[in-house]
């Protein structure tokens, strides 16, 4: 059984057989009324609309709007749609690397995946896609805007945007790429204090997270581990699962109930020689939905870390991808997920323990005009005197990249700080 729990609709996996039984169906003859008036309207306009549409393409319609009318997250999907949903989790797919949702007729930024296109051209969670290539999203539905927006590697996209906070749009164009399906990064901040980012949930991404805590351990103990879920859209429930068990050895991790009771089902943690005891800050944002929710959310009420940042997306349902015999899928939402505390997120999102805002780091150039001899320390001055010890530098036994994201993230180095210091606030608690 695999379990997706993706926000944006176009990159979702899951398998999952539903128990349909005698009285799960409508009976009566008020579905018979239901299916005579649906004939009739078929009948009238295969016969009088204005231009030919054949019954394939008519009856795909109806199944689309029967769906898209339950929420944001069911959907038929095409034969190619599907395809494309089982490329996200497991294989390669060309496009700009965006989580998109359809909030009141807008199109939504749930996040931009990292290390893509969209991430580098400076599309945040929460951003308005008003066009695509000149065309209103607005007339489009989220299906045609995904097709819209992927497309052959080394081709261009525009997108007209509309940032969060801001009152002016902008046109960004976009060369869409292979998007990397590698989902866990890692850097050692310090020595001992270690930095893993998950930019989903996919089907390697627990392997990745140990392989990632492995390395860390061969240079030697772990001292303290930040887990950044930052712009995380989600994924497959299995993998949320083991993230989670990575870091508890025991209770509850979610809980999935819905209409049917066979589909209800608790997910435990157990003890295991992979587990993480090091003292634990998560990082988390409007872009952290759904599979991210469910590691936060269960971390949080088991005491386990310490949330930072910001409240998440609020993506609290389970679907199922049912496959249909011609190549095409259902993917029908049958669950609400709880935390381990029986907290339902839906609509509601996960609250950090520490709110934080994301502080956009100013422009270099912002920066000289105000401060134009920059921040000056004794280290700086031409001439100055070394101390006498014979000891490096901290920030030259850091990667380059680990040091650059220190200095342009205020909420990594806020986590940094404070996992550092939990050993010392938990004695004293």
């Amino acid at each position: 059984m695999r379990l997706s729990l993706w926000t944006a609709t176009f990159i979702v996996f899951l398998t999952l057989t539903v128990s349909i039984g005698p009285g799960n169906a409508t009976d009566g003859p008020g579905r018979f009324e239901s299916l005579k008036r649906f004939s009739q309207v078929l009948d009238l306009v295969e016969r009088f609309y204005v231009s030919d549409v054949s019954r394939d393409e008519l009856m795909e319609g109806a199944i689309r709007g029967m769906l898209q009318n339950l929420d944001p997250h069911s959907a038929f999907l095409d034969a190619a749609e599907y395809r494309e949903m089982q490329e996200s989790t497991s294989g390669e797919f060309f496009g700009i690397g965006i989580e998109i949702t359809q909030q009141n007729d807008r199109l939504v930024v749930v996040a931009p995946i990292a290390d893509t296109p969209a991430a580098r051209a400076g599309l945040r969670a929460g951003d308005i896609i008003l066009a695509v290539d000149g065309k209103l999203t607005q007339e489009m539905t989220l299906r045609e805007s995904v097709s819209r927006i992927r497309g052959p590697r080394g081709s261009t996209v525009k997108l007209t945007i509309l940032h969060e906070g801001e009152n002016s749009p902008e046109t960004v164009s976009i060369e869409r790429d292979s998007i990397p399906l590698i989902s866990v990064k890692s850097h050692e901040l310090e020595p001992g204090y270690l930095w893993v980012r998950l930019s989903r949930f996919s089907e390697r991404t627990t392997n990745e997270l140990h392989d990632a805590i492995r390395e860390e351990r061969k240079r030697g103990p772990i001292k303290g581990l930040i887990l950044d879920l930052r712009n995380n859209p989600g994924g497959l429930l299995d993998q949320a699962v083991h993230v989670a068990d990575t870091f508890l050895s025991e209770g509850t991790i979610v809980s999935i109930k819905g209409r049917i009771e066979s589909n209800n089902r608790d997910f435990k943690a157990t003890a295991q020689a992979t587990d993480v005891k090091a003292p634990l800050v998560v990082l988390v944002n409007a872009g952290s939905a759904s599979a991210s929710e469910i590691v936060a959310g269960a971390l949080r009420d088991h005491k386990r870390g310490l949330l930072l940042g910001e409240r998440t997306f609020g993506k609290g349902s389970v679907q199922n991808v049912i496959p249909l015999a011609d190549g095409s899928g259902l993917k029908l939402t049958i669950a609400l997920y709880h935390t381990p505390d029986g907290t339902s997120i839906q609509a509601e999102g996960v609250e950090p323990d520490i709110k934080l805002p994301f502080v956009q780091p100013a422009r270099e150039e912002e920066s000289k005009a105000k401060h134009p001899f920059g921040i000056m320390r004794e280290k700086d001055l031409a001439r100055h005197l070394e101390n006498g010890e014979d000891k490096k530098s901290p920030e030259t036994e850091r990667d380059k990249e680990s040091v650059a994201s220190l200095e342009r993230d205020n909420q990594l180095r806020m986590a940094l700080q404070l996992v550092k210091q939990l050993p010392r606030l938990q004695a004293i608690h």
